[in-house]
């Protein structure tokens, strides 16, 4: 069964011409051209990621994407901008946006974002390991299930799949470009500040002080390293 993608911007224009690229590559798409509109849609149909656009009717993208975490709804969000500032690409992300898209875009990019989320998202995991212990977090690769002390965690997809990466590298210094590439999938078409948010949001879940991190740790002009937090 394809992908179904839910593509949501109060221009008609801009739905047809991203549902047209999206179903020339084989993936099914729904509509909605308001932020209830599309709140509707998902909880109703479930769709396997989402394209919303920032400026929406109703409700906007920056508020929908916040109501769907809130809920703990954890479909991938891919957030669209009219505006190349970064403001409203750190704002998206806050919200709890997997990524985001700059207007105008190349309908080669947009298939690269989809394809490279939901890879991340929906491919079995193939990991040897059941579980993980490191310090107090014990992870669990196969369920995308992370605790810490015996309680378990909240963390998104993207915050365990991050998670995830440090402790197959821990003590190893990784550049954002790498990280970048390994859990978004992509290298070319990605924005480095993506993954400062991310772990800044990771930070805040296994850190005890995230402005005084312990377990990951920054190097200046080079990258982060992640050492395992102590019992």
């Amino acid at each position: 069964m394809s992908p179904r993608i839910l593509v949501v911007d109060d221009e008609e224009v801009i739905v047809r011409l991203v549902s047209f690229n999206l179903e020339k590559e084989g993936f099914e798409t729904l509509a909605a051209y308001d932020g209830r509109e599309a709140l509707d849609i998902i909880r109703r149909e479930h769709p396997d990621l989402v394209v919303l656009d920032v400026m929406l009717p109703e409700l906007d993208g920056f508020s929908l994407c916040r109501l769907l975490r809130q809920e703990k709804i954890l479909i991938p969000v891919l957030m669209l901008t009219a505006k190349d500032e970064e403001i409203d690409k750190v704002l998206g992300l806050e919200m709890g946006a997997d990524d985001y898209l700059t207007k105008p875009f190349s309908p080669r990019e947009l298939v690269a974002r989809v394809r490279a989320i939901l890879r991340r998202t929906k491919e079995p995991r193939d990991d040897q390991i059941d579980r993980m212990e490191l310090g107090d977090l014990e992870i669990f690769p196969s369920r995308y299930e992370v605790r810490r002390g015996g309680r378990e965690l909240d963390l998104t997809s993207r915050e365990f799949e991050l998670l995830l990466l440090f402790c197959q590298n821990k003590g190893i210094v990784m550049s954002r470009e790498q990280i970048l590439e390994k859990v978004w999938g992509y290298d070319f078409y990605g924005d480095a500040r993506v993954v400062d948010v991310h772990i800044r949001h990771l930070r805040e879940k296994i850190e005890d002080d995230p402005g005084n991190p312990l377990c990951i740790k920054t190097v200046r002009g080079v990258g982060y390293k992640f050492q395992p937090p102590e019992r």
